[in-house]
């Protein structure tokens, strides 16, 4: 999906996630390139207050993206 629909998406995701899913899961916008999205969230987990939705942007080759969601670090 495009990264429009991709911010659709998480937005809608967010509404219907409960409270122990926010508190304990990244619920993020990745590339849909393996490569790009492995490389993204290596960043994204080092420092996650300092990416915005739309930083996925600068990591994607192809205008391409997926949301995903993975268990915050201790």
């Amino acid at each position: 999906m495009n990264y429009t629909e991709a911010l659709k998406y998480k937005e809608e995701a967010l509404k219907k996630a409960d409270s122990t899913v926010a508190d304990n899961y990244h619920i993020v916008i990745v590339p849909a390139n393996t490569a790009e999205s492995a490389r993204y969230i290596e960043e994204y987990t080092k420092k996650p207050k300092n990416f915005k939705d739309d930083s996925c942007k600068k990591y994607c080759s192809n205008g391409e993206y997926l949301v995903v969601s993975f268990k915050k670090e201790e």
